[in-house]
């Protein structure tokens, strides 16, 4: 029975994917989309302590779990799902390409609820390798050339997180004889194992400096797609580290200091570049690389101390739900520009729903931000850390200053494009929003209801002068720097930074090859019949290439995959 609920959860989407694909007409099995992700979210709430269930027929033995840190991720991730699917049922109704956005929805959320369950090295890597691929259907959703150019560099990186990922889980399954995860996390991967296994999984959660796919890709791809690709999709990364790092009674000193690194490094260059941004969904891709950058550091933190590992291996998992429920609202806040309601009380409810998680990522007292920071810095009040690790603390309070000015510069930008809504209040989306809002001040309250756990936080948790003045500090930034950027159209930075850099190069390099060439003829002469056997095979091969790049073909040969591997289980 464990077994049937276990792999009902990334069923129920595949299952849909396949119906939508094969009846795009049906506008019954639309509304269904959102509440795929309802038994996810159902297991996260009720399922037994301990609850798991191995498929021998399966692949070659899928384990499949719900453990403490699966809980949380599952309840975050599912429940990010419905509210941002909820939303896309008005944001898309109109779209007439909906059912393509639709199949990929649904395959990327398969993918990301089968990541969180899986407990051995292959199930893992194909839910995420299914997650991360569909996910270029969402990016490229509107057909714009803009959108055609982040998908590609989101799909260059996307494959290359693939590769890295599959060497480094090849050579770390080698070394433990084990496929199961908690295995190979404690065999100790080492040396080439453990650096592809902390690229490949980096690239998915925006570590420097493989982090310039998420400018291009937010701004892109539709509101609801961008909500769950920050908030839910961009955790795999994380869940992975905690998954497999050598995060043990040992530690890993160089790592752990190289992460401390670069996560800081992004936590303060994500708000450098992102306020100088002018376009509001960039402004949050740009949050999103800092805030990834803080909990890539409480990952560093945990191999650095690995007597205080449980405590910051709970701290980040807490961290990342509220960065998740909140920067979902946020991104859901970007689609209600035009939804400026009329009547008093809808506007007092508008700025409030706005307002909350942008408080609560700069970690305002009581909300989950506070919660949240509060319990990452705990464990380095001791003085454990020395020379310049010595002042992580420090920064990381610094730091929330910054999410504070680029907050506010959001918020300018957004506003600038208010409208009054025409038609009245689309319900659904404000239900989605709303809630997602308001778990700003939900999460801490069910965390602290929650019993023992991990983390014994307290209500003086919830506030204190650590957390206000670095708000207090990046309002007093903002107010400096505003009279320079508030009237800028075009941001100092080109979008997406680094990726402007490599496309630039690569043009220079393709210049200089033409200017180098050997004199005479080039491309050199081809007899007449080479030409022709060579064009006749270039159009048959576009000829296939148009039939499989097809949204069906993609959707269905992505869904006839998954749903291949389960019938596996009953032939075994």
């Amino acid at each position: 029975m464990s077994g049937a609920v276990l792999l009902a959860v990334p069923l129920a989407p595949l299952l849909l994917a396949v119906f939508i694909g094969l009846r795009p007409g049906r506008a019954r099995l639309n509304r269904l989309v959102p509440w795929a992700a309802l038994p996810g979210l159902a297991l996260a709430v009720l399922a037994p302590p301990g609850l798991e269930a191995t498929f021998s027929g399966l692949l070659m033995g899928t384990h499949l779990a719900v453990d403490p840190t699966g809980r949380a991720f599952l309840g975050l991730t599912a429940g990010l799902w419905l509210a941002a699917g909820l939303f896309a049922l008005s944001d898309r109704r109109d779209d007439p390409r909906r059912h393509r956005f639709y199949v990929f929805w649904l395959l990327a959320l398969a993918g990301n609820l089968g990541l969180i369950l899986a407990q051995d090295a292959i199930a893992f890597y194909l839910f995420f390798s299914l997650m991360s691929l569909s996910a270029y259907g969402l990016v490229i959703h509107s057909g714009k050339p803009e959108a055609w150019r982040a998908g590609r560099v989101y799909l260059i990186l996307a494959v290359l997180g693939e590769v890295l990922l599959f060497a480094g889980l090849v050579l770390a399954v080698h070394a433990a004889g084990q496929s199961s995860l908690a295995a190979v996390a404690a065999a100790r991967p080492e040396g080439w194992a453990l650096v592809l296994l902390v690229l490949g999984l980096g690239i998915k959660a925006g570590m420097l400096p493989l982090h310039f796919w998420l400018p291009l890709a937010h701004p892109a791809a539709p509101v609801p797609a961008s909500a769950v690709l920050s908030g839910a999709m961009i955790k795999a990364g994380l869940l992975g580290w905690m998954r497999l790092l050598p995060i043990d009674a040992a530690g890993h000193a160089v790592l752990g200091e190289a992460l401390v690194l670069l996560g800081l490094a992004a936590a303060f260059l994500g708000v450098l570049v992102g306020v100088l941004q002018v376009r509001p969904k960039t402004l949050l891709a740009y949050s999103s690389i800092s805030q990834m950058g803080l909990m890539t550091t409480g990952i560093g933190l945990a191999l650095l101390l690995p007597e205080a590992r449980g405590w910051l291996l709970a701290a980040v998992t807490l961290y990342a739900v509220h960065h998740g429920l909140a920067k979902g609202a946020l991104f859901l806040t970007a689609g209600m520009q035009r939804q400026w309601p009329v009547t008093r009380p809808a506007r007092t409810a508008f700025a409030l729903f706005t307002l909350l998680p942008a408080l609560a990522l700069a970690g305002l007292p009581f909300t989950s931000g506070a919660l949240a920071k509060n319990a990452l810095k705990e464990p380095l009040a001791v003085g454990a850390l020395s020379g310049w690790l010595a002042h992580t603390e420090w920064l990381l309070t610094l730091a929330a200053a910054g999410t504070t000015v680029l907050l506010l510069r959001f918020l300018w930008r957004w506003r600038a494009d208010l409208e009054t809504a025409a038609d009245g209040l689309d319900r659904p989306r404000w239900w989605a929003w709303g809630g997602l809002s308001l778990m700003a001040l939900l999460l801490p309250l069910a965390t602290l209801l929650a019993g023992p756990t991990a983390l014994p936080l307290s209500v003086h948790d919830l506030y204190g002068s650590s957390l206000l003045w670095p708000v207090m500090l990046g309002l007093g930034l903002a107010l400096l720097a505003w009279r320079g950027v508030r009237d800028r159209e075009t941001p100092r930075v080109p979008e997406g930074d680094l990726a402007v850099l490599a496309e630039a190069a690569w043009d220079g390099a393709r210049r200089t090859r033409r200017r180098l060439a050997l004199p005479g003829p080039w491309p050199p002469r081809i007899p007449a019949r080479m030409r022709a056997l060579r064009l006749g095979a270039r159009r048959r091969l576009e000829a296939a290439e148009r039939m499989l790049t097809r949204w069906e073909t993609i959707g269905l040969l992505f869904s006839a995959a998954m749903l291949g591997l389960y019938l596996t289980l009953l032939a075994g």
